[in-house]
C-alpha cells in the first residue's frame, strides 16, 4: 500500500505541472481527491487490512491528501493572480478619451418644497407621520366632524373604491389615527405629508391628485397665539425674514375657530402688483383650532385639551415660490421643465 501511495503521488506530481488552466486544475482536483478517485479505492481496500496496517496506511493517505490540496491551493493562487493579470492588460481604459456624458436627474420641486416644509417643522419638535393613501370613510370625514349627509363633503368629490372606502381627500386621517393610536393621550405635535385625491377637473390650478403636509398640535392650553408664532416663524422660513401673515375668518368643519392665512407678497413687500392681484396678500393655506367634537372622538378630553391644525398645499407653495403658472407643469416629465431646478436657485426673497 505504501508502494502504491508513492506511485500515486509520483503520478500527481507529473500531472499537475501540466496545468494550464483553472478548468485544468479543478479537474486534477476530482481525479486525486474525488469519489471515484484511486485514494478512495485505497480507503476500501483499507478493510482486508489488519490494524497496524490501517493505522499506517491511514496516515499515509491522510498525508498525501494534504500533499495534494496544498499543492493545488498554491497552483490556484498562481492561476488567479495570472487570470488577473491578463485581465487587467487587456482591459486597460484610456483615461485621456472623452468621457460619455451622463444625464443624472434633480430633485423634483414638489420634492424640495416638501423636504423644506419638513426640515422647518422638524427644527420646531415636530415629528413626520405618513398613513395610508386608500382610506376608510370614518377616518376621512366622520372622525373628523362630517357625517354620513353632511353638505361640506360636496366641496370634497371622492373616488370611492366600495361604500366606505375611497382614496383620501386629505392627509387629515393621519392625523386622527395618530390621536387614537395615542393610548395615554400625551401632547401630539406632528406633520402629515403625503398625496390627496379629489375629483377635480385639471386646469392650471387644480389636479386630481396632489399633495397635502397638514399639521397637528394637541397640548393643553393651546391658544390661536400659538398657532399664529408658528404659521409666523414657518412663513418667514419659507418667504423671507420680512414676511408678515394675516388671519382671515373661515370655515371648516373640523376646527372652531377657523382661518384662512395670507402671507404679505413677496414680489411687491405689500404694495400691490399682478403676483397678489394688487391687495399686498396671498392666501397660503387654512388652519383653526381642533374642534372639540374632533378632540372628544378621538379620546382627548376637549375640557382638558386644545389644538391647532394647520394645511399646506405644497404645489401652490411651490409654483408661489419658484414662479410656476401651471400645476401641471409638476406632473408632464417635461425634461426641460425638470432641469431648471437642478441650476442655482432664484435670488431669494430676502433680496426683494
Amino acid at each position: 500500500m505504501k508502494n502504491e501511495i508513492e506511485k500515486l503521488k509520483t503520478l500527481f506530481e507529473r500531472d499537475i505541472k501540466k496545468v494550464k488552466t483553472m478548468n485544468e486544475l479543478n479537474d486534477l482536483r476530482i481525479n486525486y481527491l474525488g469519489k471515484k478517485s484511486k485514494i478512495q479505492e485505497f480507503s476500501t481496500m483499507m478493510r482486508d487490512l489488519s490494524v497496524e496496517e490501517k493505522k499506517e496506511c491511514g496516515r499515509l493517505m491522510n498525508e498525501f491528501k494534504t500533499y495534494v490540496e496544498v499543492e493545488i491551493t498554491n497552483l490556484r493562487k498562481e492561476l488567479e493572480a495570472k487570470e488577473l493579470e491578463e485581465k487587467l492588460s487587456n482591459e486597460k481604459i484610456d483615461v485621456t478619451l472623452p468621457s460619455t456624458k451622463i444625464n443624472v436627474g434633480s430633485v423634483h420641486p414638489i420634492t424640495k418644497m416638501i423636504n423644506e416644509v419638513e426640515d422647518i417643522f422638524i427644527s420646531m419638535g415636530y415629528d413626520v407621520v405618513e398613513g395610508p393613501e386608500v382610506e376608510r370613510d370614518l377616518y376621512n370625514f366622520e372622525m373628523l366632524n362630517l357625517p354620513k349627509g353632511h353638505p361640506a363633503r360636496d366641496t370634497q368629490d371622492s373616488f370611492y373604491i366600495t361604500e366606505d372606502t375611497l382614496l383620501r381627500t386629505q392627509t387629515s386621517p393621519v392625523q386622527v389615527r395618530t390621536m387614537l393610536a395615542n393610548i395615554e393621550k400625551t401632547p401630539i405635535r406632528i406633520i402629515c405629508p403625503g398625496k390627496t385625491y379629489r375629483k377635480d377637473n385639471d386646469d392650471a390650478t387644480h389636479s386630481h391628485e396632489f399633495h397635502q403636509i397638514e399639521g397637528l398640535v394637541v397640548d393643553e392650553n393651546i391658544s390661536m397665539a400659538d398657532l399664529k408664532g408658528t404659521l409666523e416663524v414657518f412663513a418667514k422660513k419659507i418667504f423671507g425674514e420680512k414676511r408678515e401673515i394675516r388671519f382671515r375668518p373661515s370655515h371648516f368643519p373640523f376646527t372652531e375657530p377657523s382661518i384662512e392665512v395670507d402671507v404679505s407678497c413677496f414680489n411687491c413687500n405689500g404694495k400691490g402688483c399682478n403676483i397678489c392681484k394688487g391687495t399686498g396678500w396671498i392666501e397660503i393655506l387654512g388652519a383653526g383650532m381642533v374642534h372639540p367634537n374632533v378632540l372628544n372622538m378621538c379620546g382627548y378630553d376637549s375640557n382638558k385639551f386644545t389644538g391647532f391644525a394647520f394645511g399646506i398645499g405644497p404645489e401652490r407653495m411651490a409654483m408661489l415660490k419658484y414662479g410656476i403658472n401651471d400645476i401641471r407643469n409638476f406632473y408632464i416629465n417635461d425634461k426641460r421643465f425638470l432641469e431648471e431646478f437642478d441650476k442655482v436657485e432664484k435670488v431669494s426673497y430676502e433680496s426683494k
